[in-house]
């Protein structure tokens, strides 16, 4: 190890022992872990299958359920006090995440996607649109985020482009006096089709590679020129909608430049940065959560040959084995908050977070699913949606290869 990633590696040691790693909750921790869970359990739980069973895409969501979870603060929950909303920790945002995702994966992410970009407003942009955007976003019960990268021929690569690229982004954006001029598109956006509101990346410059070249735009969802176009029908995840976003001659003040132009690659910065990763790991566990209960539940009410089948062996071991996997992602996911919310986050440790939690959903789900096939040949409808649901995670902001092949930027990982 050369000396200068040793001095990295000591002081961020030093650091951690400095603190003391305590997992017990605050009052306003528990009371929000509560709360989620009721709200859960008494509005999410009775119509998630039903929803996640309408056949049209585009009629999956549905708007009272938000205004009721919005009305209880799970909406605005990041976003600064003095702006309305809640301000509350990482710790809470991961026990809030999991609670809502033990109840429905889709739903959860519906509220979660929204602080994702508030945590972008607030630590990106300036004065001015935290005015403009911030304070309506918390008056209105029906106003969603949603962020614009994927293009039809362009998409993770834009989050860890190959060394001096020029591919990427092809969506453009023209300056015209103090406007600037939006053509292209982007597909598989969420909370597209709903959204007041998008941070749009496009291509400024194509002289140079995507990510030296691309800047970030407000664009709010009523801007002539932009609408919605095809909503995706979608094997899991299916109350959260995805779906097509069109710019014909979109026109954008520059005031809703966020950041400087060319520079959006640098515009998410601190903990808001590994949000994303952090956000998909916390809903996972939710959903192992759930799988577990799930499978347990019916290895002890379901008989076959004389007993239950919680006594035999095989649904045993599998049960277990969903249990340790499910414990051990809990503990990655609060330990991922404490450090964030102490300053102490850490991107590889993230990344890893997020490819761990890709892998424990699928084999736990997985596991549930064989727990249930004693059912007699008919998957139950629960189960199975459980598991369509876990598969989204091979293809959320990137795929596991690709972010381990990123792991190479972090020379610390491997001292």
């Amino acid at each position: 190890m050369s000396a200068a990633r040793h001095s990295s590696a000591v002081q961020l040691k030093t650091e951690m022992e400095k603190r003391t790693m305590d997992f017990s909750l605050t009052q306003e921790q528990r009371a929000w872990q509560l709360k989620a869970r009721k709200f859960a359990a008494e509005h999410i739980r009775p119509l998630s299958l039903k929803r996640e069973q309408v056949a049209d895409p585009k009629e999956t969501w549905d708007w009272d359920l938000i205004r009721k979870g919005s009305e209880m603060g799970f909406r605005t929950l990041v976003v600064p006090k003095k702006f309305g909303g809640h301000e509350v920790d990482f710790v809470t945002q991961a026990l809030v995440m999991a609670e809502l995702a033990k109840a429905d994966s889709a739903i959860s992410k519906a509220f979660s996607q929204n602080w994702k970009w508030s945590h972008l407003i607030s630590s990106s942009c300036n004065d001015d649109q935290k005015e403009r955007f911030l304070k309506p976003f918390v008056a209105d019960h029906s106003y969603v985020i949603g962020s614009a990268s994927t293009e039809p021929n362009s998409g993770s690569d834009n989050r860890y482009p190959p060394a001096g690229s020029k591919f990427g982004y092809r969506l453009k954006a023209e300056r015209e006096g103090s406007d600037w001029i939006l053509n292209g598109e982007k597909c598989f956006i969420a909370n597209g089709g709903i959204g007041k509101l998008f941070f749009v990346s496009a291509r400024t410059d194509f002289t140079v590679p995507a990510r030296e070249g691309m800047t970030v735009f407000l664009v709010p969802g009523d801007t002539p020129g932009f609408r919605f176009g095809k909503r995706f029908n979608k094997a899991g995840w299916r109350f959260y909608q995805n779906a097509e976003l069109i710019f014909e001659n979109a026109r954008v003040p520059s005031a809703n430049v966020v950041g400087q132009v060319n520079q959006g690659s640098k515009v998410r910065t601190g903990a808001a940065t590994e949000f994303s990763d952090f956000e998909l790991a916390c809903n996972a566990l939710g959903v192992c959560e759930d799988a577990c209960e799930s499978a347990l539940h019916y290895a002890r009410t379901t008989v076959r040959h004389g007993q239950a089948l919680v006594n035999q062996q095989t649904i045993q071991l599998a049960i277990s084995r969903m249990h340790m996997e499910t414990e051990a992602l809990r503990t990655y996911c609060m330990r991922a908050a404490w450090e964030m919310d102490n300053e102490l986050h850490d991107s590889p440790n993230i990344i890893l977070l997020m490819n761990y939690s890709s892998d424990v959903i699928q084999r736990v789900t997985s596991f549930n699913l064989d727990v249930h096939g004693a059912h007699g040949g008919a998957v139950p409808a629960y189960a199975d949606k459980l598991v369509r649901d876990g598969i989204i995670w091979t293809h959320l902001a990137g795929d596991n290869t690709q972010r381990l092949k990123v792991m190479k930027r972090f020379p610390q990982k491997a001292a």
